[in-house]
């Protein structure tokens, strides 16, 4: 049998702690549940109802239509699943609570971090309905890109893991919610489609232009979108996600320092 030591076991139950507390408050509240049913019902009318993206008209067994919108339905669903992460525990004085816990900053953001990703990967879940009911539209049995959808799925679970570090990271600068969705909105658009457009200026069309896009995330979502992993894109998303994670902690220990000064 294995034994663990006793740090590093305590450590994962104080953990498994944050994250059992932030998924049944999400869950205690109404606006989760809405947060999750505007995402699908904006999913499943785009996808079947609204004529210019209607996979019905389209023509073909693709998904490709959901793997182009779903960033942008993401970029507003987990800015209003992370902006009460921190916000609710500043705004309620409850962060001061937790500080006097045998609980590391670590513990409180992964423990947060992974409940909200968790959340999210529970909205992303009843969207493998789509490539069943694909499957079964198709005239020709099988005929979809399986290896292409694969890697899309692939490539958004990276793209929301990334996207809910940053709001997690947004959540920690301030005691209200609304503005820390909008904070983390706006973050998320920058990082994910910002420097894509930025790379399209004119003036940048020299060579700085496809740097400048690699910054981005969608440069690196649409390369695992078709289907090849590459190494360089899952270390991007790995880095951007650990980049925000200890920008949070930093975030949290000038909270910190700054509430020990004042007393």
């Amino acid at each position: 049998m294995l034994y663990l030591p006793t740090s590093i076991a305590n450590q994962g139950k104080y953990m498994r702690s944050i994250f059992i507390k932030e998924v049944n408050s999400f869950f205690s509240s109404v606006v989760g549940y809405v947060a999750i049913l505007v995402f699908l019902v904006a999913c499943g009318l785009f996808l079947w109802v609204i004529p210019d993206y209607s996979i019905l008209d389209f023509g073909y067994a693709t998904l490709d239509n959901f793997f182009e919108l779903a960033p942008w339905f993401l970029m507003l669903l987990i800015p209003a699943v992370t902006m009460r992460s921190f916000a609710d525990e500043f705004k309620g004085g409850t962060i001061e609570w937790l500080s006097t816990k045998p609980l590391t900053d670590n513990d409180i953001i992964i423990g947060k971090y992974l409940a909200s990703l968790t959340l999210v990967a529970f909205a992303l879940l009843p969207t493998l309905l789509y490539v069943y009911t694909i499957n079964n539209l198709s005239i020709i049995e099988n005929n979809i890109d399986t290896g292409g959808i694969i890697g899309s799925y692939i490539g958004l679970f990276f793209l929301a893991a990334s996207f809910t570090a940053v709001g997690i990271f947004c959540s920690s600068l301030t005691n209200n919610q609304i503005v820390g969705f909008l904070i983390a909105l706006f973050a998320c658009y920058l990082l994910y489609s910002g420097f894509e457009s930025l790379s399209k200026i004119p003036t940048l069309t020299n060579g700085i232009d496809y740097y400048l896009s690699m910054v981005g995330m969608s440069f690196h979502y649409t390369s695992i979108s078709r289907g090849l992993i590459d190494t360089r894109d899952v270390i991007y998303f790995l880095s951007v996600i650990i980049l925000f994670i200890s920008l949070t902690r930093l975030s949290l220990n000038r909270r910190t320092w700054d509430t020990a000064t004042q007393d």
